[in-house]
This record gives structure tokens, sequence and C-alpha cells, in this order.
């Protein structure tokens, strides 16, 4: 009965353009060099390349513009077009088949139609070739990136008054040496928005708002700092900053792929990284942890499943469970593997030179094969059950006190199928122990009754293992928590080894054995190799952790300073090498880098350090100041840090504040997960994800992520893809998203509540009411046209339902207020921080 006043509201008060927004192109450059490339190259470039001894059907597809033009049968790739692009028909074998001795899996086919269908960008200019002879490392130890962060001074500045803290000055000679001046201070209203989102991802209350602005005209920075500080030591900041670790090492509760399986234990690794933020973990011991926690020394129990836990960064990647070569599967995996490493934590795409030497940067295929030896010696325990298709089926690990083992999964919905086979199962051990002592018994000889002490024994432990696992299986199929925990993680291989190159990637087409080791361009030394036994994962984690690493800590800080200020010193957060983009502010990224180190690797420290510098603090609405049209000019994409980036709230950041500010969100952290209760199994055959339960009010960072299904309003909003390493999320505005915040029936919802919250408020006229749901949904009064306009809207509106909707008095009052708060909520302001 709400819905024409709702919708009236909304169309009334909230008019917006929607317009298309092109993902960057270092997300576009990474899915072509992970997903594109490598099959070019390992599939297609032996018949159809500059190398070719003959080139078939006039094909050439080593170069954009072959690939493109395409050979004798049409165009290769059309993009945007994947019904023209024959690529897509020879690789189906629809009419042509390319390759000719096989069939390309269906989600490598399903690659090529994204790429083709988001533009089918392409980096290969001109006349590529196969493999790169030689890499010059000491001419690439010239390359910013490579060349070890060092200290430097503090440059000089002409308004010494301007800056805060020893960021500030790096921000304003650069803005001098351009004549430009910065933009003025943020009002208090607006900073105090800015800080708590930013910090814990929700809106401020009216006290909080009121508190700050009155703290601010005393002292402005002794109020941004009180504030900051205390909003980091919340639980809410690890659940903001542990999201958006979450987006950079691609967390999901499914396998993805063509037969999506289920991880109903990744979910402990989610909590392990909010844990970790809230803790104040020094960054170089969240790395190690996370590589190489099982073979890091515990001081107890908890901490050893903590660290165990840490490890499930390695095992939550997407598996191709379809997937009958077991070599490639493996190989597979562990591309996967450095792909995360390397990208997470040192910003090079070194998953790039599977196939042939890195096409842009310093990393031979060989040094690829270095690192893929120590993930190779690795054993990725990933779960899923062995049950209805999946070739490929993973352990868990399991920590029952003081005993850590290896289980295989069952499938079934919420563990009851799994039950029901072990108690089967136990009762056949105590019918095999009974004869086991029988056999005791009647023992006739020594030798005999060693025979059955041991047979007695053996049934004894089975029995002990299979009882624990009844006792694990039933408490955790509802609420994810036993006795006995269930991990995704690593652990080491029993026969750790070098593994050998792979000729142009292919799994089976084996070249030289490759020793264990790292990228040579992160090293001192040439090649640096594994002097110790096991894996290797250890000293990785050691080689990346260290102070002396050139891209770790750089990559560490533009994280953080991305989330901050909207835009990295590199803009290209995932990627500082030759491809991606050159800092803005060299010397400043050397400053953070090397102050991170000092403070002990401390996230918290570098946070607060840069809110409370003045450049986090500049205004990002500068319409009609003077400096406005001389700065845009001079630098219309603020790479200077002129002016605060306006930014686009992410999906679970706008979903979070529409359930604070309706009065229905809770802030409880959930336990375990939702996927829990849809049990082990393949997404679509025997789990149905129509069962989740996606509209509670908990935040939204413990929503369930299933690779193929993200909820509806975090996928509308632009949600990472959960298989790809996403440390920028794109912002995209679209028709879809408007209509959601039109008809959504959780918008809907929420709106009433929000309307009920409103109107709970007595004594308050119709003006005090709509300026405190400007203040609750806002942080800011309304303007006296604002009010007016509402004011106006109401008396339309009401007198509508009256007519129209039949409505009484009291359901007319809340539908009112309903449309007035929807349109608030639907707000570009409300989901933009200035």
């Amino acid at each position: 009965m709400f819905r024409t006043v709702l919708l009236i509201a909304t169309c009334s008060l909230h008019l917006s353009l929607c317009s298309w927004v092109h993902s960057d192109d270092s997300v576009r450059a990474a899915f072509f060099e992970t997903k594109i490339r490598p099959v070019l190259v390992a599939e297609c470039y032996e018949c159809h390349s500059s190398s070719s001894k003959s080139v078939k059907g006039g094909l050439l597809i080593d170069t954009r513009e072959g690939i493109r033009r395409g050979g004798e049968s049409g165009h290769g790739v059309v993009p945007g077009e994947p019904a023209d692009s024959l690529i897509l028909d020879a690789m189906r074998h629809d009419g042509l088949d390319m390759p000719p001795e096989k069939k390309l899996a269906a989600n490598v086919v399903e690659d090529f139609r994204k790429w083709i269908l988001a533009g089918a960008y392409d980096p290969r200019d001109g006349k590529s070739e196969l493999v790169r002879d030689t890499v010059d490392l000491q001419q690439a130890r010239e390359f910013w990136s490579f060349k070890v962060a060092k200290s430097v001074p503090i440059p000089a500045v002409n308004q010494h008054q301007w800056g805060k803290t020893a960021i500030d000055p790096f921000i304003l000679s650069r803005l001098e040496a351009k004549g430009l001046r910065p933009a003025d201070d943020a009002d208090p209203q607006a900073l105090v928005r800015r800080i708590f989102f930013d910090i814990v991802g929700l809106p401020p209350s009216v006290q909080q708002v009121q508190s700050f602005v009155t703290a601010s005209r005393l002292n402005a920075d002794a109020a941004i700092d009180e504030l900051v500080s205390q909003l980091l030591e919340t639980p809410q900041f690890g659940e903001r900053w542990g999201r958006h670790w979450l987006d950079v090492v691609r967390y999901a509760e499914s396998t993805g792929m063509e037969r999506n399986g289920t991880f109903t234990s990744a979910w402990r690794y989610r909590d392990y990284v909010i844990d970790a933020f809230n803790r104040g973990l020094p960054y170089d011991q969240f790395i190690r942890e996370q590589i190489a926690g099982d073979l890091l020394d515990a001081s107890s129990s908890d901490e050893r499943t903590r660290m165990l836990t840490a490890t499930g960064m390695l095992a939550i990647g997407p598996k191709s469970l379809n997937e009958t070569n077991k070599e490639k599967f493996l190989m597979d995996v562990v591309d996967e593997q450095i792909d995360v490493v390397s990208r997470a934590f040192l910003g090079v795409t070194a998953s790039c030179a599977r196939c042939h030497d890195h096409k842009f940067d310093p990393i031979p295929q060989s040094e690829y094969y270095a690192l893929a030896g120590i993930f190779a010696s690795t054993r990725t325990h990933y779960g899923t059950a062995k049950a209805n298709g999946n070739r490929n089926p993973g352990q868990l690990i399991s920590i029952d006190g003081g005993d850590v083992s290896l289980v295989a999964v069952s499938g079934g919905s919420n563990g009851k199928n799994e039950v029901k086979r072990i108690r089967n199962q136990l009762k056949k051990l105590v019918r095999k122990l009974a004869a086991n002592k029988k056999q005791l018994a009647a023992a006739k000889n020594s030798k005999a009754r060693e025979q059955a002490q041991a047979q007695v024994r053996d049934t004894e432990d089975s029995l002990k293992r299979f009882r624990n696992r009844l006792r694990q299986v039933e408490q955790n199929a509802e609420t994810g928590s036993s006795d006995a925990t269930l991990l995704m993680g690593v652990g080491e291989s029993n026969k750790p080894a070098n593994t050998r190159l792979r000729i142009r990637g292919e799994p089976n087409d084996y070249g030289v054995v490759v020793p264990r080791g790292f990228l040579t361009i992160g090293s001192e030394t040439e090649h640096p190799v594994l002097q110790h036994g096991g894996s290797g994962r250890r000293e990785l984690a050691d080689w990346i952790a260290r102070a002396e690493n050139p891209l770790t800590a750089r990559v560490a800080v533009n994280r953080v300073w991305q989330h901050l200020l909207g835009r990295g010193i590199v803009a290209t957060v995932d990627n500082f090498g030759a491809n991606g983009v050159r800092p803005s502010h060299p010397l400043l990224l050397d400053h953070l880098a090397t102050e991170f180190v000092a403070s002990g690797w401390s996230i918290k420290q570098l946070i607060r350090q840069i809110m409370v510098s003045r450049v986090y603090r500049l205004a990002a609405k500068v319409q009609g100041t003077p400096q406005l049209a001389v700065c845009v000019a001079a630098d219309p994409d603020n790479e200077l840090f002129w002016r605060m980036n306006q930014r686009r709230l992410e999906g679970e950041a706008i979903r979070d504040a529409m359930l604070s500010v309706s009065g229905e969100l809770d802030l409880q952290p959930r336990k375990a997960s939702p996927v829990v209760g849809l049990g082990e199994g393949l997404i679509g055959q025997t789990v149905k994800v129509d069962r989740l339960q996606t509209d509670d009010r908990m935040r939204s960072v413990y929503l369930p992520i299933l690779r193929g299904a993200v909820p509806e309003m975090l996928s509308l909003f632009d949600f990472p893809e959960p298989s790809i390493v996403g440390g920028k999320r794109n912002v995209t505005t679209v028709p879809t998203q408007a209509l959601f915040m039109m008809n959504s029936p959780v918008v809907l919802k929420l709106s009433q509540r929000f309307a009920a919250r409103l109107l709970a408020s007595g004594g308050m006229d119709p003006a005090a009411r709509v300026a405190l749901g400007y203040r609750i949904a806002l942080a800011r009064d309304p303007t006296p046209d604002e009010v007016k306009r509402v004011v106006t809207f109401m008396v339309d509106a009401r007198e509508t339902l009256r007519q129209v909707e039949k409505l009484d008095r009291e359901e007319t009052q809340l539908a009112v207020w309903a449309g007035f708060c929807q349109s608030l909520l639907g707000s570009s302001e409300f989901r933009y921080l200035n």
C-alpha cells in the first residue's frame, strides 16, 4: 500500500543521472594477464603467432591488431560483441575447431566471453615475441619500485604553518611548485562523517556529530586526534578494514568455476582477519602467519589454531573441481597461490610468467617455477566433499585439543548424511573391537597376543577418531562450532622437492628442474636459493616481510592511503611493475614506507598518522572557491591531492548505513556463516543458494560470499569479483542501482523503520522532524529550502494517499514519512563521502 507514495517520494526528491564508468586499466590488465594471455600462449600461439612455422587460416593472434583483424574466416575478436567474435565459435568447436585436438574447458571459454563483452582490453601493441631471451636484472633494479626504500628529508615549503604532520609538506611542496593552493578544510559535519566511515564503515550518531562539532570549535586538532584514537579501538574497526583485506585476498566461501563447491569453513579465515586488525597485529607478522602460520612457533594451542587459520588465505582461492588432469589441477592451485602472494604483498604480477618470461617486468619464467616449487611442496587443505561429480575433493585441518589431523569431508545438507555415515561406521567398529578382544583372550602364544593387542589398539584409536568426528559434525552442522575445529589452510608436503619448468605453461610438458627460490628483483643477490629443507614457505614469508624488501612496505602503505584519500599514491595498487602507474609522490611513499617499518609495521599507527594530517581534512566540495578553476585546469584528476576526493561508499557500507539510521543494525559479530547451514555440496546441484539468509540485520562483512552468487545489493554496487585479487574496487553508476533503491523490499522496509524512528520522537513539528532525519542520515542540518520542499511534498502526498490509497490517518502518516526517509536513503549524498 505504501508503494505509490514511496515512488512519488523518490521521484520528487531524488533525481539522478546514471552513466557507465569503465573499470580502470589495471583491473582489466590483470584479467587479461591471468585469464586470457596464458590460454592464447599455451593453446593458440603454436599455429597462430609470428613465430609459427606456418600461420594457419591467415590468423595471427599474438597482437591486438591481429586478433581483432582475424583471418580468412572473419574477425577473431570484436570488442563488446561476443556473438560476432569467431574466436568464441572456434573455442566452442562450433563450425571452427581451436585448438583442433581438444575442446577448452567451459570456464575458460566463459572467461573469453566476459573479456570480449567488457571491451577486450589488450595491451599487446605491435609485433610480440613469444619469450624474452634475457632479463637484465641489473638494469631492472634501476626501476623505482625495485630500489630499497630509504628515509627521505621533509621537503621545505613556504607555508610552514599549513601542515599538521610530516606528511603535509610532501603534498604542499608539489602544489607550491605548480603554483597551486590546497582547498580549505572540510566543515566539521562532513569531516566527522568521513572519519566514521573511513575507520568503522558506519555513520556517526546525531550525538556523536554534535560532540565532535563542539570539540572542534575549541581545538580541531585535538578533536580529530581523540576521535580517531577512540574509533581505532572499537571492534567495528576490524570489520571495516578486514573487509578491505578480504578484497585483496579474493575471499569467498565456494570454489567457483564450473562445479561450484561450498567452503563451509572459510568463515574462520574471515574472522581471523577481522581479529588481526582489531588486535593490532604487526603487518610483517600478518604476512608470515598467512603464508607460513603452520610453520611458526606457537606459545599456546589457541595461538597455534589462530596461525593455522591464517594459512586459509592460500586455500580459499577458486578450484576447478571438474578438472580431470591432476597435474593441471595442482599447477592451477599453485598458480593461484603465486598470484595472490605476489600481488597482495609485493604488487607484482608474478603469475604472468607461467607460460613465458614476464612481458613487462624482470621476472623470468624460471623464477616463476622457483616459486612454484615452494607451493607444489605445500599441501592445500580446502575441503569439499567427494560426491556429485567433484573430481578433486580435499581435506580440512581438524584441531581437537592437542591433536591436529586431517579429515575428509562428506557431502550432505547440514551434515545429516555425514552423521548417519559415521554412526554406521561406529557400529562396525564396536563389533570389530569385540571380535578383537575375543581374539586377544583366545591367543595361545606371545606372538598371537601381540598381534591381537595391536589390533585392539588400532580399533580403539579408530573409535576415538570417529567419536570425535561425530561430535564435531553434530555440533558444527548448525552453529559452525565444535570441540574439534575444522580449518581451511595448508601444510608441508611429505616430500618437498623442486619442480620442473613447464614449457608454455603446459602442466605435462616438462622442462628443466628449477631450484626453489624467490624473485631476484626483490633481492640484493642474484636469484637467491633456499638453504634449508621443507617447502620454503617459511623462508618465503621472511623474505617478503623483511624491512629491506623494496616492495612490501610500499605496497602496504599505498593500500592504506588509497582507502583514506580515495586514490593511491600509486594508482594501480596491485601493480607496482612497469605496466603500473608511476607514483604521484614517490618521496612521500618512501617516507610512509620507512616510517611504517620503524613503527613496528603498525597498521593502526599508519592510519592514525594519515588521518591527523592536514591533507586528510581538506574539503571535497570546492565549488565557487577562488582556486577552483586554476586547480582543476592544472590537475583535473586531483593527482596532487589539492582537495579530498569525493568517494562513493562500498555496497557493504551503504547497506550497513541504512540498517544503522533505521535503528535495525545488530553490531554483534556473526557466529560462523550461513554457508555452514547449507552443508558441503555443489551450488545449483545439491546446494540451493535460495536457502541462504542474506537479509538479516548483521553487518555486511558477515554476509555469505559465494562465487557466482554474491548478495544482490553488494553485486549492484560493484562488489569485486571474488576469484581475483581486488585491491581497488570499480565505481559504476548504472540504472539498476537507482531502481534497487526505489523498489527493493529491503530498502522499503528500512525506510518504514527509519520513519517509525522519526515518528517516535515526540513533541516535534514536521520541520523539526525533517531536520532530525537529515541529521541522522546525512550528519548535517537541512537548508531552509530543503525543509520547505519536504514539507510541501508531505502535504501533497498525504492528500494523494487519502484519495487514491484510501489509507487511515496512522497509515498515511507512516507512508508519508517513509517516502521522505527513502528519498534520504536513495540520495547521492547518502552514498558518497565529501
